[in-house]
Protein backbone atom coordinates (compact mmCIF):
# COMPACT_ATOMS: atom_id res chain seq x y z
CA UNK A 1 0.00 0.00 0.00
CA UNK A 2 2.71 2.40 1.07
CA UNK A 3 5.78 2.77 -0.47
CA UNK A 4 8.64 5.05 -0.45
CA UNK A 5 11.38 4.69 -3.54
CA UNK A 6 14.30 6.40 -3.19
CA UNK A 7 16.22 7.79 -6.41
CA UNK A 8 19.04 10.05 -7.53
CA UNK A 9 22.18 8.13 -5.77
CA UNK A 10 25.32 7.49 -7.66
CA UNK A 11 28.89 8.24 -7.58
CA UNK A 12 30.35 11.37 -7.47
CA UNK A 13 33.99 12.86 -6.53
CA UNK A 14 34.49 14.59 -3.16
CA UNK A 15 33.45 18.10 -3.24
CA UNK A 16 30.94 17.65 -5.68
CA UNK A 17 27.00 17.45 -5.18
CA UNK A 18 23.90 15.22 -5.71
CA UNK A 19 20.26 15.03 -5.06
CA UNK A 20 18.39 12.24 -3.47
CA UNK A 21 14.67 11.66 -4.17
CA UNK A 22 11.97 10.06 -2.19
CA UNK A 23 8.46 9.80 -4.20
CA UNK A 24 5.78 8.38 -1.60
CA UNK A 25 2.89 6.81 -2.95
CA UNK A 26 0.07 4.97 -0.94
CA UNK A 27 -1.00 8.16 1.61
CA UNK A 28 0.47 11.62 1.72
CA UNK A 29 2.55 12.51 4.33
CA UNK A 30 2.55 16.80 4.70
CA UNK A 31 2.00 16.74 8.03
CA UNK A 32 4.39 13.98 9.12
CA UNK A 33 7.85 14.10 10.11
CA UNK A 34 9.93 12.75 7.32
CA UNK A 35 13.81 11.92 7.33
CA UNK A 36 16.95 10.51 5.65
CA UNK A 37 18.93 8.29 7.08
CA UNK A 38 22.01 6.05 6.38
CA UNK A 39 23.93 3.41 6.56
CA UNK A 40 27.59 2.79 5.70
CA UNK A 41 29.41 -1.00 5.16
CA UNK A 42 29.78 -2.33 8.83
CA UNK A 43 28.38 0.62 10.63
CA UNK A 44 25.06 1.30 12.57
CA UNK A 45 21.99 3.35 10.45
CA UNK A 46 22.25 7.07 11.53
CA UNK A 47 19.99 9.80 11.13
CA UNK A 48 20.44 12.56 8.61
CA UNK A 49 17.84 15.08 8.10
CA UNK A 50 14.48 15.80 9.14
CA UNK A 51 11.98 17.54 8.42
CA UNK A 52 8.83 19.02 10.18
CA UNK A 53 5.48 20.45 9.87
CA UNK A 54 4.98 23.40 12.19
CA UNK A 55 1.69 24.96 11.09
CA UNK A 56 0.02 26.39 8.11
CA UNK A 57 2.72 25.65 4.96
CA UNK A 58 5.94 26.22 7.80
CA UNK A 59 8.40 23.52 7.78
CA UNK A 60 11.35 22.48 10.24
CA UNK A 61 14.63 21.34 9.66
CA UNK A 62 16.82 19.45 11.81
CA UNK A 63 20.56 17.92 10.63
CA UNK A 64 22.96 15.65 11.75
CA UNK A 65 26.02 17.38 13.02
CA UNK A 66 28.14 15.75 10.44
CA UNK A 67 26.15 17.42 7.61
CA UNK A 68 25.15 20.57 8.66
CA UNK A 69 25.53 23.05 6.36
CA UNK A 70 26.15 20.61 3.34
CA UNK A 71 23.01 19.33 3.18
CA UNK A 72 19.59 20.19 2.78
CA UNK A 73 16.29 18.72 3.36
CA UNK A 74 13.06 19.49 1.71
CA UNK A 75 9.49 18.74 0.53
CA UNK A 76 7.26 19.63 -2.34
CA UNK A 77 3.95 18.42 -0.84
CA UNK A 78 1.86 18.57 -4.47
CA UNK A 79 4.30 15.81 -5.62
CA UNK A 80 4.42 13.72 -2.60
CA UNK A 81 8.07 13.79 -2.87
CA UNK A 82 10.98 14.28 -0.45
CA UNK A 83 14.77 15.52 -1.19
CA UNK A 84 17.88 15.90 0.53
CA UNK A 85 20.34 18.12 -1.30
CA UNK A 86 23.72 17.32 -0.54
CA UNK A 87 26.73 19.24 -1.44
CA UNK A 88 30.18 19.27 -0.59
CA UNK A 89 30.33 15.69 -0.81
CA UNK A 90 32.94 13.72 1.27
CA UNK A 91 33.89 10.30 1.05
CA UNK A 92 32.81 9.55 4.52
CA UNK A 93 29.08 10.38 3.55
CA UNK A 94 29.42 7.02 1.08
CA UNK A 95 26.76 4.89 2.54
CA UNK A 96 23.22 3.59 1.30
CA UNK A 97 20.94 6.35 2.32
CA UNK A 98 17.04 5.82 3.05
CA UNK A 99 14.15 7.64 3.09
CA UNK A 100 11.63 7.20 5.65
CA UNK A 101 8.07 8.94 7.12
CA UNK A 102 6.30 8.96 9.87
CA UNK A 103 9.44 9.62 11.86
CA UNK A 104 8.91 9.37 15.75
CA UNK A 105 12.61 9.34 17.15
CA UNK A 106 15.71 10.09 14.99
CA UNK A 107 18.30 8.67 17.79
CA UNK A 108 19.53 4.99 17.81
CA UNK A 109 19.12 4.92 13.71
CA UNK A 110 15.68 6.03 13.30
CA UNK A 111 12.27 4.87 14.70
CA UNK A 112 10.17 5.70 11.66
CA UNK A 113 6.56 3.98 9.87
CA UNK A 114 7.68 3.55 6.63
CA UNK A 115 11.34 2.85 4.73
CA UNK A 116 12.00 3.37 1.94
CA UNK A 117 14.31 0.49 0.33
CA UNK A 118 17.78 2.83 -0.07
CA UNK A 119 19.79 4.69 -2.86
CA UNK A 120 23.58 4.06 -2.93
CA UNK A 121 25.98 6.98 -2.48
CA UNK A 122 29.68 6.67 -2.96
CA UNK A 123 31.93 9.63 -2.89
CA UNK A 124 35.32 8.97 -4.43
CA UNK A 125 38.54 10.77 -3.02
Amino acid sequence: QVQLVESGGGLVQAGGSLRLSCAASGRTFSRDKMGWFRQAPGKEREFVALITWTGGNAYLADYADSVKGRFTISKDNTKNTLYLQMSSLKSEDTAVYYCAAVCRTVVRGGLCDYWGRGTQVTVSS
